[in-house]
């Protein structure tokens, strides 16, 4: 998609443990980045309320880069609807934003809607579509193993 990423996926595990993974930052440390990435918990800090803010320290590829992720809660209605910005850039005038809206399927199952818009170009949002399904295996990893 050009001007951002849509993302549908279900997880076999109850909505509020889909909403943990996003809010407590033990959980987001372990699946943030990826099987590939390395997100220290100790760099992780969640205010998760409308106007709080949220950052994160990533180590990734063979060179270890080190990317430190920040952002602001705009939107929190627990355990359905999450919307927050999404930056690493020093300039906080300059970010994506991130929604996340989970549906409650029954039977223990979630879908989880992710949409992600800002300014990238085209071939960024491929990119970063890419690396957030990596993610979400990961998560999907996560949830599976209880």
């Amino acid at each position: 998609m050009a001007d951002g990423i849509e993302i549908t996926r279900v997880f076999d595990a109850p909505r509020e443990r889909v909403w943990q993974e996003w809010t407590e930052p033990e959980r987001f440390a372990d699946w943030f980045g990826g099987a590939e990435a390395d997100v220290p918990v100790a760099s992780v800090s969640m205010d998760v309320r409308e106007g709080g803010a949220w950052r994160a320290t990533m180590f990734f590829g063979p060179d270890r880069r080190e990317s430190h992720w920040h952002g602001e809660y705009r939107e929190v209605v627990a355990p359905e609807r999450l919307v927050l910005t999404f930056s690493d850039q020093p300039d906080a005038d300059r970010f994506e934003l991130v929604t996340v809206v989970l549906t409650d399927l029954g039977d223990d199952r979630t879908e989880m809607h992710f949409q992600q818009r800002g300014d990238m170009r085209p071939e960024q949002y491929a990119a970063a579509g890419k690396g957030w399904g990596k993610f979400f295996d990961r998560m999907a990893e996560r949830l599976a193993s209880g």
